[in-house]
This record gives C-alpha cells, structure tokens and sequence, in this order.
C-alpha cells in the first residue's frame, strides 16, 4: 500500500512537472492572450481622461461672525438669541438642498456642456451631474465638518464648481437667517407701535370723558351760583370732603372747573400723562433703527484653501496595468494548459 502511495504521488509529481513543461511549451499562448488584454488596458490608460478632484471643507461660524444677528436679541426684548449651531444647521439645509443642487445644475453644468450634450435626456444629465458633485460628512468623529467634493477633467473648473456651490449655499441661507432676522424685529416694532396708538387713542378717549364730567358740573354750578368751593380741606369727614368728586364735583365751584376744562381742551398730547408710554417709545425706536450688515454676518466657516488639483485622481495608470497584466498572463496561462492538454489527450487517442 505504501508503494503504491509512492508510486501514485510520484506520478503526480511528474505529471505537475510535465503540465509546466507543457505551458512553457505553449507559452506562444501566454503571449497572444495576454498582449490584447495589456493592450486595451495601455490603450485606455493613454485615451481616457483624466479626472481632478478638488475638495472645500465647512464648519460652523464663530460667535463673533453671528454677532451682529443677535443685536436688541435677548434679555429683556422678547426675541431669542442666534446660536452658533441654529445658524449653521440653516446653512446645511441651504448646502444639501435638492433646490440649490437644481440651481447650480441650470447656471453651471448645463452652460459648461456643448449644444450635442445638452440635448440628451434632462434626467439623464441631472443624474451624471450628481456623481461630479458631492456633500458629505467630513469624518464621524466631526459631524459637523462637511466636504463638497467635484470630479472633473478641468481642475480650474473643479475649484471653481466646490467655491461657487459653497457660495451660493451662504447666500442662501444668509438670507434667510437675515429675513427672519429682520421679521422678528418687524412683528416686535408694529406690536410695540399697536400698543402705543392703543395707549394714546384710550387717553384721549379718557380726557373726552372727563371733559363730559366736568362740563355737567359745571352747569350744575352755574346753576345755583357756586364759584368757589365751599369747602377746601381735606381733614373734613369723608361725607363731607367728597362732595368735591363723584357726583358732587360741581361742588369745586364753577371757576375751578371751567379752568380745568379749558385746560383739557387745549392739551396738545396725552403722552406725558399715559404710563409706560416713554419706555414703549424707546423700545420702539430702538427696533426702527436696527439694521445688520450681510457683510459682518457669515453662516459657515471655510476650513483650508481651495487649491487646484495638479494630480488626476482617475485613471490610476499603474494599478490598471498591474491588473491587466495579472489577468492577462492568468488567461494565458489557462490557454496555454488547456492547449497542452487537449493535445496530450489526443495524443493517448
């Protein structure tokens, strides 16, 4: 048994060894097979484009470039103040809107293709342009770093398309941090103006009624012949002393009350007599004269300079050929054993 363990593994042995002697003997195969394999490859690598990538890193402003959006916020105003991180996430919004993508795709992708390209299928262009241009999360270990990454054969063009798309993000989203910024303080002002008109339309409403009063005391004065108040003193019994209010004021004597009336209808404004009226007007002018400068205001912060790529991502040349190559000899090689066999097997035949 043992022999004829040997004898079988040694047969195997030099079957192995004549199978290697049979593909060196048909190495020709090798070659023809491999050599059009290698050839496309080298051809590709020469003939296809090369694709530069540019990236463009964001995160959060700093509380100094939010500043301004916060001015007459907070305390005692009524209107919260901006966070650093409410700002940004309205600016990430703006950055993976489909509505900034589609507006970006109409004023620079299309415009970049020629009159043949532009007239395929919308969808079709749409969707090639969505794997140039991508936003994503920078790292899990900062989620709020992105990256806005193209692919284009132009590396100008790559670093023009990453700075514009961020860009036009922060115009985005800066106007409507502005806007609701600017609604904010609008809706505060006309609550404010409304409780003002309110206050002084109620007053003068107030001294009407008091001239009313006054008038029919007067008359009633004037009818029994009272001028001057009977009694001026306040130390009197509340019985007594009360006959100068209420439905006794004719008892103040017509003169008093004539100058009174003339007094109250020749007021020029009720401000000075209505509370909290002077506050409320300060208040209101402060929220007439806020104003914030788009420019002192940014909602993201640019991480690193944009530069022009000057190394092509694609096509990467030595590692297509390396796999040609392996290919190519493996295919060859398997020509070359199965040439060898098919003709030791007819051989036996």
């Amino acid at each position: 048994m043992a022999n004829e363990h040997q004898r079988r593994s040694g047969e195997g042995e030099i079957d192995l060894v004549d199978l290697m002697q049979g593909v060196w003997r048909k190495k020709i195969w090798i070659v023809l097979v491999a050599l059009p394999i290698i050839g496309v490859s080298l051809l590709y690598v020469i003939l296809a484009p090369p694709v530069y990538e540019a990236k463009l890193y964001v995160q959060p402003p700093s509380q100094n470039e939010i500043a301004q959006l916060n001015n007459a916020r907070g305390g005692d105003s009524g209107l919260p103040t901006y966070s650093v991180k409410e700002v940004y996430e309205i600016y990430l919004k703006a950055l993976q809107s489909e509505a900034l993508r589609k507006k970006f795709f109409r004023s620079e992708y299309l415009p970049s293709l020629d009159d043949d390209q532009r007239r395929g299928s919308r969808d079709a262009l749409y969707s090639q342009f969505n794997s140039l241009l991508k936003v994503t999360q920078a790292g899990k270990d900062m989620p709020l770093r992105y990256v806005v990454t193209a692919n284009l054969e132009d590396p100008k063009r790559a670093a023009q398309w990453v700075t514009t798309y961020v860009e036009m993000a922060s115009v985005r989203a800066k106007h409507e941090v502005l806007t609701g910024t600017h609604s904010d303080i609008l809706i505060m002002a006309n609550n404010l103006e409304r409780q003002i008109m309110s206050a002084q339309a109620g007053a003068r409403k107030q001294r009407e009624d008091r001239i009313a009063q006054l008038e029919e005391a007067l008359d009633v004065a004037e009818s029994i012949g009272l001028k001057k108040p009977s009694i001026i003193t306040s130390n009197l019994p509340a019985e007594v002393s009360a006959g100068t209010v209420g439905s006794l004021t004719y008892m103040r004597g017509s003169d008093a009350l004539r100058a009174e009336i003339d007094t109250l209808k020749s007021r020029i404004s009720d401000d000075p007599f209505i509370p909290e009226l002077r506050v409320r007007q300060e208040k209101l002018s402060l929220y007439r004269s806020i104003s914030v400068d788009p420019s002192g205001v940014s909602v993201y912060q640019q991480d690193g300079a944009v530069e022009q790529p000057d190394k092509p991502i694609k096509p990467r040349k030595a590692l297509i050929l390396f796999i040609a190559t392996i290919v190519g000899v493996s295919l060859g090689g398997l020509a070359a054993i199965g040439r060898s066999q098919w003709i030791k097997h007819r051989a036996t035949t």
